[in-house]
């Protein structure tokens, strides 16, 4: 029997995940959302710069804590975006919500380059900001999931771990390259220069990355096919699935807090507490993060191997028990002290974001996948990863306790292990079952 024979007539697209196909996903996933989260976390490594520009104020700190508040609100509208493009990936396909997260992206990022500071347009350049930060917000609340559905949906069975690790793969490697070129620019140009002038140009540039995303997910990024979609998924996520979304939201503590303490406050953290570099610190964040990146996708496969539940809750449970001290290994302020103890934390922070895309994938259904994912997990970037820098800098400054973000990053830590504790030893719901009918039979 030909496949054509058994395909429901409900299917409005029939296509395959080939061996070529699954690598022309990969592709797609990964360089779509590496090319969003350039932009998005530009804004973390330049957060001094900002608020200088467009909070000024007699004291540092308050200036940097505007930023790292209007950094927080793009993280707020994560749940809008998520809202939104879930709606679109659930109702027309994986591959609209892909294209329009990357359009949406990319001139808010250019313009923010461009946008003038408020000595020159008073309190219209924070209020224009803020917008644009929220603009955002909406297309990377958008973007992770969607990419990270379509990579899960596109794997074989025993696959999926692997396959869905390449999702925080992406993210990981734009938040590296904004990274980077937050350690070139910072080599390049003398320290007045970059507060002048040099911390626009990333944000510049970024245009030409997100196009360069529009591209290949336009061509690489195939249809998925659509079993009877919800009619009104954010309704349908809501009634019938609200405990999974608050599940959702709990997996996610450690990565939302862990990921934006270790690679986002961290550098500011240290120029404060060891009075180390900027330089320096954005330099050993580069090259923990290249680390991570060779962590992820072996965390995927192993996840695959010995099960999502015992990957997570070992990571969890290690990131809680070694976070205090080793942040107070990095408030040494040695570059070898930094380097080990940031290494070892951004390994556990890896390993917990690399297992969590199959993890969610699997406990939702195909109807309204994108929309539980898209909420649960931006819900909780939200309120705890947007927010981790800014209540990062008030811990330290209204405690005056260099270490408070390790307390903070250890309670999130153990919000996680338990969640993952609560995870089914197999999967509640078989993916492969939606798509059995469409894959030929042997004969």
């Amino acid at each position: 029997m030909t496949a054509s024979a058994i395909v429901p007539a409900h299917v409005h697209t029939q296509e395959f995940r080939t061996p070529n196909a699954a690598r022309r996903g990969i592709v797609a996933g990964v360089v779509g959302n590496m090319l969003e989260w350039y932009d998005f976390a530009l804004f973390g490594f330049f957060a001094r710069q900002i608020g200088t520009h467009f909070f000024p104020a007699g004291d540092p700190t308050v200036s940097l804590l505007a930023a790292f508040g209007t950094f927080a609100a793009g993280f707020l509208m994560r749940p809008v975006g998520g809202a939104l493009f879930g709606w679109v990936g659930d109702r027309f396909g994986r591959k609209p919500a892909l294209i329009g997260s990357v359009l949406a992206m990319a001139i808010p990022s250019f313009l923010i380059g461009l946008l003038p500071g408020a000595a020159r347009i008073g309190v219209a350049a924070p209020v224009l900001l803020i917008l644009l930060r929220m603009l955002q917000g909406v297309a990377v609340g958008g973007e992770y999931m969607a990419s990270a559905v379509f990579l899960v949906e596109g794997a074989e069975p025993g696959r999926r771990g692997f396959m869905g690790s390449w999702g925080p793969f992406g993210a990981s490697a734009g938040t590296l390259l904004g990274s980077a070129a937050g350690a070139i620019v910072n080599a390049v140009l003398p320290p007045e220069a970059v507060m002048a002038y040099g911390w626009r140009i990333p944000f510049l540039a970024g245009l030409l990355v997100a196009l360069g995303g529009f591209g290949i997910r336009k061509h690489y990024v195939e249809r998925v096919p659509h079993l009877a979609p919800a009619k009104a998924p954010l309704i349908e996520a809501f009634a019938a699935h609200w405990r999974t979304m608050v599940h959702l939201i709990a997996l996610a503590a450690a990565i939302s807090v862990g990921f934006y303490t270790v690679f986002v406050y961290s550098s500011i953290w240290l120029q404060q507490v060891a009075g180390v570099p900027a330089n320096t610190a954005l330099t050993i964040n580069t090259v923990a993060m290249v680390l991570l990146l060779i962590a992820v996708p072996l965390a995927g496969a192993a996840s695959d191997r010995l099960g999502r539940r015992r990957v997570m809750s070992w990571a969890a449970g290690g990131l809680a028990l070694l976070a205090y001290p080793l942040m107070a290994l990095m408030a040494q302020g040695r570059p070898a002290s930094i380097f080990g103890g940031q290494v070892v934390l951004g390994v556990l922070v890896g390993l917990t974001g690399a297992t969590l895309p199959a993890v969610m994938a699997e406990l939702a259904p195909w109807r309204v996948r994108c929309t539980v994912l898209s909420v649960g997990y931006n819900l909780s970037l939200a309120l705890l990863g947007g927010t981790t820098p800014i209540v990062a800098e008030w811990l330290v400054t209204r405690t005056h306790f260099s270490l408070a973000p390790a307390v903070y990053l250890t309670i999130a830590a153990l919000i996680s292990f338990v969640a993952a504790l609560r995870l089914p030893s197999t999967p509640r719901h078989r993916m492969t079952k939606e798509f059995q009918a469409l894959r030929p039979r042997a004969r």
